[in-house]
């Protein structure tokens, strides 16, 4: 079975002070750091402009876009408000096959998800499950190496988006 040894695995304190070092607030999503399999990382660019890089990035990597769920338009629909949030649903059967061919229950968990969102400071953050969390919820094996390179690349789709160069 996969297991996640990443950086972002780091335990809570470390997280957080991280996070105070580089002078951004905490997200209320993920106040302590501890949402198991959860990445979150600060963009430095608007909710907008960070899902177009973020399309862009997916695209550029040969993934297929199937959503783009904006819930901010969907809560002002009903009246309600919502800072920016909205989530992006992308992949390709080469990646996500394999995980569903040995367990069929990921497939709730694919295709893969980020969701980019503003904070009640107006910071912009992107999240997602990692996909090796995703594969050791599900008990997923012999896929190492597809795990190993969808984690891989959505890091770096994330964070391209995130922080331009």
């Amino acid at each position: 079975m996969p297991t996640c040894s990443r950086s972002s695995r780091a335990d809570s304190s470390e997280r957080l002070a991280a996070r105070k070092r580089n002078g951004s607030s905490i997200p209320t999503a993920d106040s302590l750091g501890i949402m198991e399999g959860l990445t979150t990382i600060p963009s430095s660019l608007d909710p907008k402009e960070t899902m177009d890089r973020l399309v862009a990035e997916i695209r550029a990597k040969g993934m297929n876009v199937f959503a783009r769920i904006d819930h901010a338009t969907g809560a002002a629909e009903v009246g309600l408000t919502l800072r920016p949030t909205e989530l992006i649903l992308f992949g390709n059967a080469l990646g996500g096959t394999p995980l569903m061919q040995s367990v069929q229950t990921v497939g709730i968990d694919l295709p893969l998800k980020v969701l980019v969102w503003q904070d009640a400071e107006g910071k912009t953050w992107v999240s997602y499950y990692e996909p090796c969390w995703i594969a050791q919820r599900h008990g997923v094996r012999n896929t190492e190496q597809v795990v190993s390179k969808m984690d891989a690349a959505l890091s770096t789709i994330a964070r391209k988006a995130a922080n331009p160069d």
